[in-house]
Parts: structure tokens; C-alpha cells; sequence
């Protein structure tokens, strides 16, 4: 497994962070965000004390602390306790620190926003739009990626109808579908355009996208006709959905004398204009 470790910068003090490939997950030395939220001169201490806290409070937290060994200010590498950003989040709500309350308000703002959204999902829409416009994408993309989440919807949808569990069955039968319509598995078509735990959809095309959404509702109608059973049916019509899209993208680059597949991402699809600051929540 390739690993990348790096460090980032919050609240000034330096967070080692490692990413796993496999899982394409961020993994962070959980003292070192200690001690930039608590400014404790014994972060060490300060974090043993708190995961015996919260494991006599039976808190899950505690189940989900992993080690990693990470480079030590002494240049060598030492096993450290670890957590993903999802379970780094959870961590700060437990630590009573002002430096940790605009991650706790930001945690509130995104929970009631989720519950208007569910209340009113134009809210969500008009929400994404504006975060894409942030972002620097145009409104063509924006339009086409919205698009992109309908047909992805109605996909799941129907799998669900099929009984194929959320989560591993699909993602197993998004990678046959992108395999079979642009000849990369998921990871492949990431590793191409070089991203990380970014959205593959995120950094593709408008092009890209369409044939995407095309190999999607491909599958969806056609699941829909053959009533798969079972993962390895289902695989099959993943398979011949993303055929489909496979021919309409070998014609139009026979058309065009030029791949489809592009190794552009987001960073070159967007306007050129300053991008939002990455934050250790996103």
C-alpha cells in the first residue's frame, strides 16, 4: 500500500496527517490536534486522561483510535494514536477549549441546515450550487453535475430496490460500471487525474460527466427490465450500462481524433480565481 504522510497547519502548530491509499481516508495524529486546540504543554497527558474518560464513559470514539507510525521531531518514526477526519470532529466536541468552538458552531450551522434540507431539499440544491460557485466551476459544469446527482439518485435507488446494500455492493458496482465505460476502475481514473479522497465527479469534464450519466442511466433502465438478483447479476448490468456509454465514447473520439478520458481535474476545471481556503473539515 503507498502511504503519504505531511504535515498541516492549524491554529499555527504543525498536525501530522497520513493518508491511506486503500481506504482514501486522512488519518491524524490525534495529540498534535491537542495540542493546537488546548495549548497544553503536556498534550500527551492531557490525551491519555481523556481517552480513559472516554472509555469509562463507553464512548465509541475510543473503539475507532488507531496507530500509525508517524516522524517524531527527533526524525524518527513512533507508533501514534490516530483518528479519521470524521472521528477528529467527534474528538473536538469532547475537548472544553475556545479554540475548539468554531468547529463546534460550524457542526451546529451544517446539523440545522441538514434538517431545513430535509424539510426542503431546494435548499440543498441552491446550498450545492453556491458551494460549486465558491468554488470557481461554472454554471454549464454546475448545471451538468447537478444533473450528475439526479441520475446517480435514481441509480441507487434502483439498486436498492434490488437489495444491494449501501456501501461496499455499491461501490463494487460503481467501479464495474466506470471499467466498463472509460476502461479505469475508480481508483485508476482518480489516480490519473491525480487526486486523493477528492469526488472523481468533481474533477471531470462536462464531457466526462455526460458519458458518465449515460453509462448511470444506462444501468438503472436496464436493472430495471432484467430485475438482477444477487451482487454478480447486478455486476452484469453494471457492465452492460457502462457499454453503452463505452460506444458513445469511442464514436465520438473517432469523431474527434482525441480521448474523452481527460487527466484534468478540478484545479484546472474551475475559473481562474482564488479558491477557498482548504479546511481540516472538508
Amino acid at each position: 500500500m503507498k502511504k503519504e504522510n505531511s504535515i498541516i497547519l492549524f491554529h499555527q502548530k504543525k498536525v501530522r496527517r497520513h493518508w491511506d491509499e486503500e481506504k482514501e481516508l486522512w488519518y491524524f495524529s490525534v495529540v498534535d490536534v491537542i495540542e493546537s486546540l488546548t495549548d497544553s504543554q503536556r498534550p500527551r497527558k492531557y490525551w491519555n486522561d481523556l481517552k480513559k474518560k472516554l472509555t469509562e464513559e463507553g464512548s465509541e470514539l475510543s473503539e475507532k483510535i488507531g496507530q500509525l507510525k508517524m516522524k517524531a521531531l527527533d526524525g524518527k518514526f513512533y507508533e501514534t494514536d490516530v483518528l479519521d477526519t470524521e472521528n477528529i470532529l467527534r474528538l473536538v466536541q469532547s475537548i472544553p477549549s475556545p479554540k475548539a468552538e468554531p468547529f463546534k458552531l460550524w457542526l451546529a450551522k451544517v446539523g440545522y441546515e441538514r434538517i431545513e434540507e430535509t424539510e426542503d431539499p431546494e435548499l440543498a440544491i441552491d446550498r450545492v450550487m453556491k458551494t460549486y460557485l465558491k468554488k470557481g466551476y461554472s454554471k454549464d459544469w454546475i448545471n451538468q453535475r447537478l444533473k450528475s446527482i439526479e441520475v446517480r439518485k435514481e441509480l441507487t435507488d434502483e439498486w436498492m430496490e434490488r437489495g444491494m446494500k449501501e456501501g461496499l455492493e455499491y461501490a463494487i458496482l460503481t467501479d464495474e460500471i466506470t471499467k466498463a465505460w472509460a476502461d479505469k476502475s475508480v481508483k485508476q481514473y482518480k489516480n490519473f487525474k491525480g487526486l486523493k479522497k477528492q469526488n472523481l465527479r468533481d474533477n471531470m469534464t462536462n464531457l466526462e460527466l455526460v458519458l458518465n450519466m449515460l453509462a448511470e442511466a444506462s444501468t438503472a433502465e436496464i436493472s430495471k427490465e432484467q430485475k438482477p438478483r444477487g451482487l454478480n447479476a447486478n455486476k452484469k448490468v453494471a457492465k452492460e450500462g457502462g457499454n453503452v456509454a463505452k460506444q458513445a465514447r469511442i464514436t465520438l473520439e473517432k469523431q474527434t481524433g482525441k480521448s474523452i478520458i481527460s487527466p484534468k481535474n478540478a484545479t484546472e476545471l474551475q475559473k481562474p480565481k482564488k479558491l477557498l481556503d482548504q479546511k481540516i473539515y472538508e
